[in-house]
Formats: C-alpha cells, structure tokens, sequence
C-alpha cells in the first residue's frame, strides 16, 4: 500500500521510520510532508521517499498514494478532513483533534485514529481475561499511575534531526490558531492552568482514557479533578465507571525521573490484572500483564511484538480487508469529551471560568 506521512517529528523519526523501514512488505512510502525541508528530506531520506512538501495541501494535490499517516503534533482535525475528503484512508495518530466541532463535521471516509496501547499484546490478553471474568461489571476499580520523565531523556537515544529552518512567523501563527481552537473547547477566559490541564488530557491521559474505553466504556461522569506542583505538575482524577465501580489517574510529570512508568490496575471480584508499560519510544520493550487470582496465584504474561507494529498492521488491514478500527472518529470524540469533562470539573471545583464546548 503506497502511502504518505505528514509530520515528520519526534514519533515519526524514534517509531514509524523504523517500523516503517521494517514492514514493506505492507507499505512503500511514496511522499512525506513537514513545515520543515529539512525534517522532509532527512525523511525521505530514510524511508526513499521521492515526494517530498512542506504544506498539506501540496501533498494532497501531488497525490500518487492511497492512505495518509497524519503524525504531527498538535490538533489533527484540519488535515484529517482534507485527507478524507480527497478520497484517502487516514491513520491519525491520538488526539483526533482539539474539538469537538472539530471532530464531529469530519467527512466520510475510512478513518483510524492510533491509540498503539490499545493493540499491544498484553492488553488484549487483559481484555480476554476480563472478558471471561464477565467484562465490565466484575470490576470493582481501575486504578493508573503514569511516571513521565522529559521527552528528551526519553528520546536520548534516538538521535533526532532537528528542524530549524520553520519561518517563525509561520509558527507563531500556527499557534494562535491552537490557541483559537483551545478556547473553542474551554471558553475564551479559561485560565492558564485550565488549559494546561486539557493539554494533557488529550496529549498524554487519553492513552488511559482509550483503554477505559476498550475495557470499561468511556466514563459519563468526573467526580473530582486536582492538579498541583509545577507546570505540567501532577493531575488526579477520579469518577465512577459505566457499569460498576471507579475508576483513578494520577499522572505525574518528573522531569529527572530514571524512566518512563505507567501503571494499569483492575481490580475484580477475584483478583486483578495489573499491566505495566514501558516507555513508548522503546521499540519492543514488553509491557507485562500480572494475573493475581485465587490462593495469591500470581502469573505474568509478556509478548515483544512492538504495539505500534501491530497498529500498523491493523490499519493495512483495515484499509484493504475492511477490519474495522479499535478507535474511529466516535472513540476519538468520545476521548475528547472527557478530556473537556476533566477540565470543566476542575474548573468548577476552583471557582474558574470555564466555557465553550466544556461548559
């Protein structure tokens, strides 16, 4: 399947070049798109890509491909609704987009949105297990904690190319524009610290809040929302789960801290399923799944089949098999309205104001 990236950023470089490289069995990369030449064609470079474009719209117009990885940072509504709207299947990595509006008017089209924990290996033993436990209503609570270092000592070893040749202007306006789309979500006098909370709601949570969905359903309430400590600190929340118990995060970002950690519990009437991830970046590195059951049986289940390689695989298969998506638009929207739940509980709790979409 011949396909084009847009984006060619720090995910890009440390994760899909090298898989990419890896599984051209399934993909021949034909044209890739940053604001920056010089991330383009070191790129291209990499993956022999011939199309090389700093604007979304060249791409699309150049064409030559059938599917569009859209791996940018930021809101990905805008050049996920061209993409589709040209006739082009698109993995979108998470988050689908800063709004809902945004989400909600996109075009038909074959849409997959990466949230890669939900393919990893461990999980979906997790999901079995709890399945046959009786699914969502034999939980008692699911309880996370993510340990969140830097990403530059997470990506270290990666050796990046940097861009440095951006028009800063053109960046300036590309973050007003962010901005714009932030105060659609939460109001145009949504504090500060009201918006850091969204951002990473949507930047970093929303890979817990996908695997709520996938074992709980996505929560319909948040309870209680606390944030403390410098900027992006930490962040505690808690509500009830659909069916039956609650649910905990408590995200901490520690700038020296010796690795990236995050830790899934699910607790059950019977004992637990305890998934432990490594950091993303780290190709291969096993998640483990911890079985606790009767009489302190403890069982540890491990797989080094790379997650972001099975999302891979899916949305090749997705595209030419028509295996539906463990994420579309629907779930991708669903995430992005908890994450406004999340902010607007925070802000009720603090006397803030809080508007748009949120409010």
């Amino acid at each position: 399947m011949r396909i084009a990236l847009v984006g060619c950023g720090a995910v890009t470089q440390a994760v899909y070049v090298p898989l990419l490289s890896r599984r051209r069995d399934l993909f021949e990369v034909v044209a890739v798109c940053d604001l920056s030449r010089t991330l383009a064609d070191a790129v291209g470079d990499r993956l022999g890509a011939a199309g090389r474009f700093t604007t979304v719209a060249e791409l699309l117009s150049a064409g030559g491909f059938e599917a569009v990885l859209v791996l940018a940072s930021g809101s990905h509504g805008e050049t996920v609704g061209r993409a589709l709207a040209g006739g082009y299947a698109v993995l979108c990595e998470k988050p689908l987009a800063l709004t809902r509006a945004e989400a909600a008017t996109l075009p038909e089209g074959r849409l997959m949105v990466g949230y890669m924990k939900q393919y990893d290996p461990a999980v979906r033993r997790a999901e079995e297990l709890l399945a046959e436990l009786g699914g969502p209503e034999a939980i008692r609570s699911v309880e996370v904690t993510v340990l969140h270092p830097s990403g530059e000592s997470q990506l270290a070893f990666a050796n990046l190319t940097q861009a440095r040749d951006v028009d800063p202007g053109l960046l300036d306006s590309l973050r007003a524009a962010e901005r714009d789309l932030v105060s659609r979500a939460l109001g145009e006098s949504a504090p500060e610290q009201v918006r850091a909370l969204y951002g990473v709601a949507l930047g970093s949570i929303c890979h817990d809040l996908s695997l709520l969905r996938r074992f709980t359903g996505s929560p319909a309430e948040i309870s209680y929302v606390e944030a403390w400590g410098p900027a992006p600190g930490s962040i505690e929340i808690t509500g009830p789960l659909p069916a039956r118990g609650r649910f905990s995060i408590r995200w901490h970002y520690l700038e020296d801290y010796p690795a990236y950690r995050e830790t899934v519990a699910i607790h059950h009437d019977k004992g637990s399923l305890e998934l432990v991830f490594p950091s993303p970046y780290l190709m291969n590195a096993p998640t483990t799944l911890t079985v606790v059951s009767g009489a302190e049986s403890r069982t540890e289940y491990r797989d080094v089949t790379e997650a972001f390689e099975v999302q891979l695989a899916a949305f090749h298969a997705f595209v030419n098999d028509g295996k539906p998506p463990l994420t579309d638009a629907g779930g991708g929207l669903e995430d992005i309205v908890t994450a406004q739940r999340i902010a607007a509980r925070y802000a009720v709790q603090h006397e803030l104001p809080i508007g748009g979409e949120a409010a």
